[in-house]
């Protein structure tokens, strides 16, 4: 018995001996990010697949709350030497990220490293993450907005549920017929509106801030007091004089309306549509965001999020990180990443899989905003507007909306006050990097 203990433990330090060093040389990647649900699921999966495929890096996914508080905590942790090495930030994070000294620009690395193609992933997306045509932080969950339609509450109302509107004055016509046919109370809401009033001037071809759209130099001052931003809150109060429109909340409150039926349209982001679909007990239809006539035609801008590189890491785990990159790159991780949240895959070469297998002809729904973003033009004032304290920037045209829509403020004053207070929040973030 003693000599069997004793062979059982030689065997177990020869064992140790021989696998300690490769064990070793694994490389730990930290990934801090903020997807949860079927999102959180899917990405866990994605990064499961790559520990599995490879023995030398490891990457860890840690959820790390909201993306607001996910950036607060990767800041301290800067302070502490304990940040990640990837961050998933939201797009309205992107110039404070640009402005931290605390990123390492993906096209460094790929310069050094190679092995994805950058001219393979979507336009659209490349430019919003993009600054003087360099790609600063990997593309990863985007989406953008796209109008949602109840089919049934538009042959209720008697209405071709084959043609959507394509106009505002479409849409107050058809949600004039909707509520007086009574087949639904409402015709239309929102979800983000500050996001969705962005839309409209990146739709229309119109700047939101000077120096375009901060991507020209550090925007100093807001453009949407201009007559541009004033015709589309004007188009959208008259529909809310007119019971068309119902204020829906900032986030994604309209979509409880939408689903149960209080209203028949929806503007909202593309990352709902899974979830919409699961839930409703209708038939649902998608087209693009409707337009104002007499305007240029521009592009829908991107939203969702992006991956980022932070300082402070070794040689080997930046090439873990780059491993990494490569792998939710390739067509088959890109495809499934769609397919299992919703948002964009990042690549031509993925979305050109998802039509050859047939996907979107069972998916139509999905369909709709790669077109949307595909066939748009590729202009400045739709690339996806750059400023610093972005989130409490939305807070304050999203209160301007409020007092506007419910009639509470003239939509000029609203507009012009709201401008002013951004304007100041810029200047006050400017101060920071002088």
């Amino acid at each position: 018995m003693t000599r069997r203990l004793v062979r059982a433990f030689l065997l177990a330090v020869v064992l140790v001996v021989l696998l300690g060093p490769a064990a070793a040389a694994q490389i730990e990647v930290q990934f801090w990010h903020s997807m949860s649900g079927a999102a959180g699921r899917a990405l866990n999966d994605l990064v499961e697949r790559f520990n599995a495929s490879q023995s030398e890096y490891r990457v860890h996914a840690q959820f790390s709350g909201s993306y607001a508080e996910a950036l607060t905590r990767a800041i301290a942790a800067l302070r502490t030497g304990q940040a990640p090495n990837i961050l998933q930030v939201y797009e309205v994070g992107t110039q404070t990220m640009l402005d931290s000294g605390a990123i390492i620009p993906v096209y460094e690395l790929a310069e050094s490293r190679g092995g994805i193609d950058f001219g393979d992933i979507s336009r659209p997306i490349f430019n919003y993450y993009a600054v003087d045509g360099k790609l600063y932080s990997m593309p990863f969950n985007s989406s953008t907005a796209m109008l949602y339609y109840n089919k049934d509450i538009f042959r209720k109302a008697g209405l071709d549920p084959n043609r959507p509107p394509t106009t505002f004055d479409e849409v107050l016509e058809m949600g004039r017929q909707i509520v007086a046919s009574g087949a639904a109370p409402h015709a239309i809401s929102f979800g983000w509106p500050a996001w969705v009033f962005e839309q409209a001037h990146a739709t229309h071809k119109q700047f939101y801030a000077n120096n375009a759209n901060g991507r020209a130099g550090r925007a100093t001052e807001v453009l949407f007091n201009g007559p541009f931003g004033v015709e589309v809150v004007t188009h959208w109060r008259r529909w809310a004089e007119e019971g068309v429109f119902v204020y829906g909340g900032r986030e994604y409150s309209a979509n409880q309306a939408f689903i149960s039926g209080q209203i028949a349209m929806l503007i909202q982001s593309t990352s709902s549509l899974a979830s919409i679909e699961e839930a409703a007990n209708f038939e649902v239809g998608t087209t693009f965001l409707p337009r104002l006539e007499g305007y240029p035609r521009g592009n829908s801008v991107i939203g969702g999020a992006s991956l980022w590189v932070l300082k402070g890491q070794s040689e080997r785990e930046l090439d873990g990180v780059w491993e990494f990159f490569k792998f939710i790159n390739r067509t088959e991780n890109a495809v499934a990443w769609h397919q299992g949240t919703g948002y964009f895959p990042v690549t031509n070469s993925a979305v050109k899989t998802l039509l050859d297998s047939g996907w979107f002809a069972e998916n139509p729904n999905s369909l709709t905003a790669f077109l949307q973003i595909l066939t748009g033009s590729d202009h400045p004032a739709a690339q996806g507007v750059l400023l610093g304290q972005f989130v409490e920037i939305r807070d304050i045209v999203d209160t301007a909306l409020e007092d506007a829509l419910n009639g509470r403020v003239p939509v000029q004053r609203a507009l012009d006050q709201a401008a002013a207070r951004v304007n100041q929040v810029l200047a006050d973030y400017a101060l920071l990097y002088q």
